[in-house]
């Protein structure tokens, strides 16, 4: 007795059993059913996702016995041939196994007998960009002008190795990954007709592990039926995948939280028990940081998240979440040329526990929350520079005048430093470097503008100058910009100033330069004062 895996038995056979990618599907629709059939298509995607699968399709549109549309009968010898793969008109090529050009120009030469059975002829090309480039070249014609009985229909995983000629010949689309639910759902159906048991977590576990492939996700079915034994449990499935338990994510998470490193090597090496693959571990975890994360910004979807993502949101702050989480891409990403796969991931756990995001605090940063493996020794050095730093900078505050405390004096050169010091780039730098400080107070910086620049205020740059000040001397304080006429010189006058004053004393100086001197005489030579540059 042969068994027939769910990939093939469960292949769709026409438009309406296709999961997913409607806006391919509706192009395809739409041409056949307007009988505005193009010559070449060219479906692109990743594997499994249903190019070789909608070509089929379309080639039993296009011989159906009952005339061209996009709802073939499924009945006739034309659509059983296809559904069969015995269908004489239906040349399928694997380009992977005849990329020599001699064999594609005999391909070629085949072309122009009309078709033996069916409407048209149909030359379905897999993996096409596996072709060598004599092989496009011989191509290329037939593919431009084909006789009206034959249609192209090529697919690829790599649509950017293919030349430029050939895809400005075909009409092409994109397929698109699947998503999880829409995995899931197919997979429901097939359990169903399939009169299999299955949990909710292990049919997900499936979809997620899949990657947006539906044909992986068959595959995993059937091995995930075997292993199981025809009765689909969460538990099992990921002992089979090497995927980490949902209460062991919130031990690592806890762990962190706490920053107990000695709960969170515990928590460690009994994932380790279980073959774990770090590379899905990780991916978990970072599924759960995301679920976390987008439930703490809209609260009404938090009942749409798993039980143990639900439990973390309240306890973990914002500002943790997203530094565990980009930790934790970088973690992965780095994880395969790591030594070995399990210390990459202590290494990343290790970052997320060593790292705290700072909090704000009357304009200073300070740390979140004290490591609990942190002997509280380490800060007093720390502290106590800060609190003399501190007391430094109050006895020379109470030594100047009240209103000298309260302001700066627009002249004196402060607002160029203070650019400089909030470290500003590009048009933001522009901006500050155009203006001139009028009023610095506890409360508000004023500036004003030079009028032919007022066009730097129709961008989003004063939005971020606002951000940097805020930065450099407080939340509270105000940023306020006027255009008038400076009284004062602005950090770009000088800055250009300056830099026409050194060029002129460097030409001077050449000027002045015996050798160049003798030069000019010598050889009636000028010199060229735009040349200079001033170091």
């Amino acid at each position: 007795m042969s068994y027939q895996v769910l990939a093939r038995k469960w292949r769709p056979g026409s438009f309406d059993d296709m999961v997913g990618q409607q806006h391919v599907l509706k192009a395809l629709i739409n041409a056949l059913d307007t009988e505005r059939v193009h010559h070449a298509y060219l479906f692109t995607g990743t594997r499994g996702v249903g190019k070789t699968t909608l070509a089929r399709i379309l080639a039993k549109c296009l011989n159906c016995e009952q005339g061209v549309s996009s709802k073939p009968c499924g009945q006739c010898s034309a659509c059983v041939g296809i559904n069969e793969g015995r269908f004489i008109d239906l040349i399928e090529v694997d380009a992977a196994s005849r990329a020599k050009v001699d064999e594609t120009r005999e391909l070629m030469e085949n072309v122009q007998y009309l078709p033996t059975a069916g409407r048209y002829k149909v030359y379905l090309i897999d993996e096409v960009h596996m072709f060598s480039n004599h092989s496009f070249n011989a191509l290329l014609k037939t593919l431009e002008e084909p006789p009206p009985h034959v249609k192209f229909l090529l697919a690829t995983t790599e649509p950017k190795k293919l030349p430029v000629t050939i895809l400005s010949r075909c009409l092409q689309f994109n397929l698109k990954h699947l998503t999880v639910d829409q995995i899931a759902g197919q997979l429901e159906t097939i359990i169903q007709q399939e009169k299999l048991k299955a949990d909710d977590g292990s049919v997900r576990l499936i979809a997620a592990a899949a990657d947006g492939s539906m044909r992986d996700a068959l595959s995993l079915l059937d091995q995930a039926i075997a292993y199981c034994n025809a009765e689909l449990q969460e538990a099992g499935l990921r002992e089979m995948l090497g995927a980490v338990d949902k209460t062991d994510l919130s031990g690592l998470i806890n762990a962190l939280l706490d920053g107990d490193a000695q709960a969170l090597f515990k928590q460690i090496n009994k994932i380790s028990e279980f073959n774990t693959d770090y590379d899905a571990v990780l991916a978990e975890l970072l599924s759960c940081l995301h679920n976390i994360a987008v439930a703490q910004v809209l609260p009404e979807q938090s009942d749409m998240i798993d039980e143990t993502s639900r439990a973390l949101m309240n306890k973990i702050s914002k500002e943790d979440v997203q530094l565990y989480y980009q930790i934790g891409l970088n973690g992965r990403r780095d994880l395969s040329i790591c030594p070995d796969p399990r210390s990459g991931f202590e290494m990343t756990l290790l970052r997320m526990l060593a790292f705290r995001p700072a909090a704000i605090i009357n304009g200073k940063a300070t740390q979140t929350k004290p490591l609990a493996s942190m002997p509280q020794e380490t800060t007093k050095p720390v502290d106590k520079m800060a609190s003399i730093s501190q007391q430094a900078e109050h006895s020379a505050a109470s030594s100047r005048p009240a209103e000298e405390q309260s302001r700066i004096n627009p002249g004196d050169g402060d607002w160029k430093k203070i650019i400089d010091e909030m470290a500003l780039a590009g048009l933001v730098k522009e901006l500050a470097g155009h203006c001139v400080l009028k009023e610095h107070t506890d409360n508000k910086v004023h500036l004003v503008l030079m009028p032919s620049q007022e066009h730097l205020l129709k961008t989003t740059q004063q939005g971020r100058l606002q951000e940097a000040i805020r930065t450099r001397f407080g939340q509270h304080v105000k940023l306020i910009i006027s255009v008038d006429t400076p009284e004062e010189e602005t950090p770009a006058q000088q800055r250009i100033r300056e830099a026409k004053e050194k060029h002129e004393n460097a030409v001077s100086a050449f000027q002045q330069d015996v050798n160049v001197k003798s030069i000019e005489e010598t050889f009636g030579a000028t010199l060229r004062e735009d040349s200079i540059q001033s170091q």
